[in-house]
């Protein structure tokens, strides 16, 4: 267990580092010098029905009561409201657990699946803390590593099932590369596991984190991994898309005909009350009740996107070109990433490096940023390109 977190420690430090240096340079030099890509912190404004519910609810006198552990009943079905509107699910108030955002949800499964030895599968690249939940509730991190256009690799998942398998846990639209499971994948990973949980006469679960779900570009919405396949249970957080990062609240979703239906949904409150989790804030409980369903004006994504892929493609880099999320995985033109982001610090570019999501060879680029923050970046980038001999493209 003490080495989980000296791991914990390392990946996390990886960021810290950036950030700290970031934060100096912009103190010593200007911020509008400092071309800071490395945290994925959304900066698309609040929207004003999400401030007037918080204004408000604060003028309430039960602003701050207690709420039950599972969540008021009024968010969880506004919450399942909104998922049967739009995929058709067919979830009720009692499917619905509000949690401390999606990282509390995870933590929540995690420690409720999975006991000693038991294996969880995670799709390379992954969000850098699925290690430590799967880790610290005593599980076995077992990883698939994705193709080459960092679509997964499904003959491999396959091949990676065991009797031991608890749970596969996927992120769609994904950090870190952005890119959406299509429907023809949900649909075989599907069967796979259906054939699994006949082979072994016990369910293999899917574990859907969805903090992105709502920021996608080409198209109006992505695939529904909890209608793909019924064992399924959905972690959400409300940061992404409503720009409330810092409020720490979200929920999880059971399908209803999850196996072990009734015994998973008591088990999931009780680990949750277990850990501690007594309940998510009560204030923005019940702000949110008539803000699901809302977003934040995610276009500022859709345009960071295209400025900041086609810009670095027409330099040389090679990038993956992301669906959804607000990252961009790039290819360094050297195996060490790590150095190549060392080296990026000289051009004032920080750049978090991809051994941390359990992959080497690329380069995390978060482009929630102010816009204008990617036109200044390019003669860095251009710069740094110019050091490592890529070849730019003719206009």
């Amino acid at each position: 267990m003490k080495q989980n977190y000296v791991a914990w420690g390392r990946v996390k430090n990886c960021m810290r580092e950036l950030t700290a240096y970031g934060n100096a340079r912009k103190a010593e030099i200007g911020a509008d010098r400092v071309f800071d890509f490395s945290l994925g912190s959304p900066s698309a404004p609040v929207p004003k029905p999400v401030w007037e519910a918080m204004r408000q609810t604060l003028q309430r006198p039960d602003a701050h009561e207690k709420t039950p552990p599972e969540g008021l009943c009024e968010l969880r079905a506004a919450v399942a409201e909104d998922l049967n509107r739009r995929f058709a699910l067919g979830l009720d108030a009692d499917e619905i657990q509000i949690v401390t955002g999606a990282a509390g949800g995870l933590a929540v499964c995690c420690q409720t699946l999975l006991h000693p030895g038991d294996e969880a599968i995670v799709l390379v690249p992954y969000f850098t803390e699925y290690r430590v939940f799967i880790e610290g509730a005593g599980g076995v991190t077992v990883e698939v590593p994705p193709q080459a256009d960092m679509q997964p690799d499904l003959d491999a998942l396959e091949a990676s099932l065991t009797e031991k398998t608890r749970f596969v846990l996927v992120n769609t639209p994904n950090n870190p590369t952005g890119a959406i499971l299509s429907a023809e994948s949900l649909a075989r990973l599907a069967d796979i596991l259906h054939r699994a949980g006949e082979r072994w006469g016990k369910p293999v679960y899917l574990v859907s984190d969805e903090p992105y779900r709502e920021l996608v570009y080409d198209t109006d919405a992505i695939p529904c991994v909890m209608s793909a396949y019924e064992n399924t249970i959905i972690c959400y957080s409300f940061s992404k898309s409503l720009s409330l990062p810092g409020e720490r609240i979200g929920y999880l979703a059971v399908n209803p005909g999850c196996a072990d239906h009734d015994a998973l949904l008591a088990s999931l409150r009780e680990t949750a009350l277990r850990l501690g989790y007594r309940a998510a804030p009560a204030m923005m409980q019940r702000a949110l009740i008539s803000c699901v369903g809302m977003t934040a004006d995610l276009s500022i994504y859709r345009e960071n996107r295209d400025l900041l892929y086609s810009m670095l493609t027409s330099l040389g880099y090679d990038c993956i070109y992301p669906e959804g999320a607000f990252y961009l995985f790039v290819k360094a033109p050297v195996e060490d990433a790590k150095a190549f982001s060392d080296s990026a610090k000289k051009y004032e570019l920080l750049l978090v490096p991809s051994d941390d999501f359990g992959i080497r060879g690329y380069l995390r680029l978060a482009y929630c940023v102010p816009t204008e923050t990617i036109r200044r970046s390019k003669p860095a980038f251009r710069a740094l390109a110019e050091e490592y001999g890529l070849e730019a493209k003719p206009c």
